[in-house]
Parts: structure tokens; C-alpha cells; sequence
């Protein structure tokens, strides 16, 4: 197990629940970063430590290095701020749990400098998944996914002897607090409603995600790259209870499935711990009290993210980038009031039928991004 670790994000709810991790397995913390929550990163520091702990917001940066003087603490903030803490020397394992394509560029710069990853930044892979996979390649280094849903099917693939016989993998979806709905009942749905997810307690940009189910549409295109995976050997299937993260299916209809209470800190664990496992604080996991499990469809004419960022994946190229992008964009407006809960999906889709034609640079990758929200901007 490697005993020094740098998390990004660590005011967010993965990234707090990392900390719980490493509190109960005695992980060294070398590492901090936030986007501008300074109160509770503050508390971080002076319990774990670090070496370097980055701000986002330049700022809240100010604000945070007059306030931890007296630790030893080194203070940096913005993009290289971020990736200096990516890279900080004494880490041996960079875990990402920022949210959004800020995540990209220090999952890159980390890979360079030989970290190995455990991911929980879903926008690393979906914008920049080819770039990431050849950097991985060149440095010899270690991904390891903390998404329930990818954690699940990679510990199902663990019993996987012969990968021709995969036939696909399934992932589950809650289907959010709007489960069931039709198109035109969403139409008055505002941003507190969006923001009660029925099993997870997250940020507000991945809660939106999950409520117009562009969530399970970026862990699609992020399982892709993960798992070498075409779009048609993807399938997602909507289970409301959680308790199957994900499965796999073999070319003889078997399937394996991976069981657990939905509590975060099992994935984040094992990512951290691979391949040892170590006892944990989640309860176990008891099925008669649960009683039942069910299963059902996906409406994508209903949650048009979910279907551009399938048509997205199929696309490649820059595609993926965009539609994160235009989605990035169109959440902030909704939180803003700007925009009803069904433009969010009519902005994504769009976004797919405009020409994102090009090579898969960091420098395109960007600009995609950057062009998409422009986009979403411009039709408010």
C-alpha cells in the first residue's frame, strides 16, 4: 500500500471522504487542493499537514496563506498551482476528485511525473481519455478508478481470465430525483428540486448531472476509455436502490455483478489500496433487510444528456469534450436561473450537431471546451 497521497478536491465530498480513508488507514497527506472553500481547507491543513495546498481562486489563495502562516504549509493557487500539488514530490498517489475539466491538465502533468492515479474526475477521461491513455503507456503507470460504478466493473473484471470473453459491462444508474418523470413534467423544475439526489450526497454540479442524467452519459464515455469499450458494449440499466454498483457480462450471458452499501469510501479504499483490501467503516451490507431490487430503462428522448454524450462517444475525437463543456456551461446557468431544467439537455444536444472536427491535442481539447460554453452562452 503507498503511504503518502495528494488529493485535489479535498473540500468536496469525495475528496472528504478521502481524507476519512486516510485518517483510518494512517495515510500520509503530502498534498491538498481546493477550488475556494479556504474554512474547511484550512482545517485540512492543520490536521493533515501537508506540504503544498493549492486554491483555485487566487483570492481565497491571499486569504489562505495569512491565515495557516504558522504551519509549514506552502501556499499556491490557480492552474499551476493546482498541478504543482498534482506533482508535489513526497506523494506516491495523486487522488483527483476536482470536478470539471479543470481535472485534466494535473491528471497529465501527475502522469509525467510517474504518480500513480486513482480518478475520480470524470472530465480527465472524457475530454482528454486518448491523451491519458498514451501518457499512462509511456510512464508505465497505474489508473485506478473510485467511481462506484467503475471500481465495481473493474472488480468484477479481476475474475476476468480471458477479456474475448467480455461480452459488455452494464452499468447502473440511481436515475436521479426525477426517475420516472416525462419530458413535460420537468418543464417548471427548478434548482432545489434538481438538487435532492435519493441516495448520494454530492456537489451541486455533479447532483444537476445526475438529475438530467448526464452523469451516467460522461461515466459511459469515461468506462470507454478504461476498459477499451465501444459504445454498443456499454449498457446502463436505471437500479433505484444502489446496491449493484456495476456489472459484466459474458459471451455465455453469465453475469457478475459487485454488491456493497452505497457509501464512497469503499471505492475510494480500493483504488488507494490495490489490489490489498483493508477493513472499512462502511456497514455491511445486509440484503434481507433490503428486500428487493429492481431494474429499468433509460428514457434518452426524456434525458437528451444522456443520449448527446452516447452520440458524442460514438462521434469521437473532440466530440466528448465539447458536449462536457456545453454541459459545464448549461448547469451553471440553471443554478443561476438563467435557463429551465430541459434547456440543459437542449444545449447539449445541440452542441453535438455542431463540427467539432479535428486532432486530439491538448491544445484542440481546450479550445472545444472553450468554443462549446461559448455556445451555450450564446444562445441564452
Amino acid at each position: 500500500m503507498k503511504q503518502n497521497i495528494a488529493v485535489l478536491g479535498s473540500t468536496g465530498s469525495i475528496g472528504r471522504q478521502t481524507l476519512d480513508v486516510a485518517r483510518e488507514l494512517g495515510l500520509s497527506v503530502r498534498a491538498l487542493a481546493a477550488n475556494r472553500d479556504i474554512i474547511k481547507l484550512e482545517s485540512q491543513i492543520r490536521e493533515f499537514h501537508p506540504a503544498i495546498a493549492a486554491v483555485f481562486d487566487a483570492d481565497a489563495a491571499r486569504s489562505l496563506k495569512i491565515a495557516v502562516s504558522d504551519t509549514g504549509t506552502r501556499i499556491v493557487s490557480g492552474m499551476e498551482g493546482l498541478i504543482e500539488a498534482a506533482c508535489e514530490e513526497s506523494a506516491e498517489v495523486l487522488l483527483n476528485a476536482v470536478v470539471g475539466m479543470v481535472g485534466l491538465q494535473p491528471t497529465l502533468h501527475a502522469i509525467e511525473a510517474k504518480k500513480q492515479i486513482a480518478l475520480a474526475n470524470k472530465e480527465t477521461l472524457v475530454a482528454g481519455g486518448a491523451l491519458v491513455k498514451k501518457a499512462l503507456r509511456k510512464n508505465g503507470v497505474a489508473l485506478y478508478p473510485v467511481d462506484s460504478e467503475h471500481s465495481a466493473i473493474f472488480q468484477c473484471l479481476e475474475g476476468c481470465h480471458d477479456r474475448a470473453d467480455l461480452k459488455r459491462i452494464i452499468l447502473t444508474a440511481s436515475g436521479g430525483p426525477f426517475f420516472g418523470r416525462t419530458r413535460e413534467e420537468l418543464c417548471n423544475m427548478k434548482a432545489a428540486d434538481a438538487l435532492r439526489h435519493p441516495t448520494w450526497n454530492m456537489g451541486h454540479k455533479i447532483t444537476i448531472d445526475s438529475a438530467t442524467l448526464m452523469n451516467k452519459g460522461l461515466e459511459v464515455m469515461e468506462a470507454g476509455w478504461l476498459f477499451d469499450l465501444p459504445e454498443e458494449r456499454i449498457g446502463v440499466v436505471v437500479h433505484r436502490e444502489s446496491i449493484i454498483h456495476s456489472m459484466i457480462e459474458y459471451k455465455d450471458n453469465a453475469v457478475i455483478a459487485q454488491l456493497g452499501t452505497p457509501d464512497m469510501r469503499i471505492p475510494i479504499q480500493y483504488a488507494l489500496t490495490y489490489p490489498r483490501r483493508y477493513p472499512s467503516k462502511a456497514a455491511p451490507l445486509d440484503l434481507a433487510s433490503i428486500g428487493k431490487m429492481t431494474f429499468f430503462e433509460i428514457d434518452p428522448e426524456t434525458f437528451l444528456c444522456y443520449k448527446a454524450c452516447r452520440e458524442a462517444m460514438r462521434r469521437g475525437g473532440l466530440y466528448p469534450a465539447a458536449v462536457n463543456g456545453a454541459n459545464e456551461a448549461a448547469v451553471a446557468l440553471f443554478l443561476q436561473d438563467r435557463i429551465s431544467f430541459n434547456q440543459i439537455g437542449d444545449l447539449v444536444y445541440e452542441t453535438v450537431s455542431s463540427d467539432y472536427s479535428g486532432d486530439v491535442t491538448l491544445e484542440n481539447i481546450l479550445a472545444a471546451d472553450r468554443n462549446a460554453r461559448d455556445f451555450v452562452e450564446s444562445r441564452v
